[in-house]
Protein backbone atom coordinates (compact mmCIF):
# COMPACT_ATOMS: atom_id res chain seq x y z
CA UNK A 1 0.00 0.00 0.00
CA UNK A 2 2.75 2.36 0.95
CA UNK A 3 4.22 1.40 -2.88
CA UNK A 4 1.08 2.61 -4.57
CA UNK A 5 0.95 5.78 -2.78
CA UNK A 6 4.30 6.70 -3.31
CA UNK A 7 3.67 5.94 -6.96
CA UNK A 8 0.83 7.82 -7.42
CA UNK A 9 2.58 10.75 -5.63
CA UNK A 10 5.43 10.59 -8.10
CA UNK A 11 2.43 10.53 -11.30
CA UNK A 12 1.38 13.33 -9.08
CA UNK A 13 4.18 15.41 -9.33
CA UNK A 14 5.18 14.54 -12.94
CA UNK A 15 1.48 16.01 -14.18
CA UNK A 16 1.61 19.06 -12.17
CA UNK A 17 5.02 19.86 -13.43
CA UNK A 18 3.55 19.46 -17.04
CA UNK A 19 0.28 20.77 -16.96
CA UNK A 20 -2.17 18.41 -15.81
CA UNK A 21 -3.77 19.92 -12.66
CA UNK A 22 -6.88 17.98 -12.38
CA UNK A 23 -4.73 14.36 -12.47
CA UNK A 24 -2.33 15.54 -10.26
CA UNK A 25 -4.96 16.34 -7.60
CA UNK A 26 -6.58 13.30 -8.55
CA UNK A 27 -4.09 11.69 -7.87
CA UNK A 28 -2.17 13.41 -4.98
CA UNK A 29 -5.77 12.50 -3.04
CA UNK A 30 -5.67 9.13 -3.78
CA UNK A 31 -1.77 8.96 -2.60
CA UNK A 32 -2.65 10.71 0.48
CA UNK A 33 -5.78 8.28 1.53
CA UNK A 34 -3.74 5.14 1.05
CA UNK A 35 -0.87 6.87 2.74
CA UNK A 36 -3.12 7.06 5.70
CA UNK A 37 -4.97 3.75 5.48
CA UNK A 38 -0.97 2.67 5.48
CA UNK A 39 -0.36 4.42 8.77
CA UNK A 40 -3.26 3.24 11.03
CA UNK A 41 -2.76 -0.45 9.83
CA UNK A 42 1.38 0.14 10.82
CA UNK A 43 -0.12 1.71 14.05
CA UNK A 44 -2.39 -1.34 14.62
CA UNK A 45 0.17 -3.66 13.79
CA UNK A 46 2.86 -2.49 16.02
CA UNK A 47 0.51 -2.74 18.74
CA UNK A 48 -0.89 -6.03 18.36
CA UNK A 49 3.00 -6.69 17.90
CA UNK A 50 3.78 -5.39 21.01
CA UNK A 51 0.71 -6.85 22.91
CA UNK A 52 -1.24 -9.86 21.79
CA UNK A 53 0.75 -11.48 19.35
CA UNK A 54 4.08 -11.05 21.21
CA UNK A 55 2.17 -13.62 24.43
CA UNK A 56 0.49 -16.12 21.88
CA UNK A 57 4.39 -16.62 20.74
CA UNK A 58 5.71 -17.77 23.58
Amino acid sequence: MLKWAIILAVVALIAGALGFTGLAGAAAGVAKILFVVFLIGFVIMLVLGATIFKTVAK
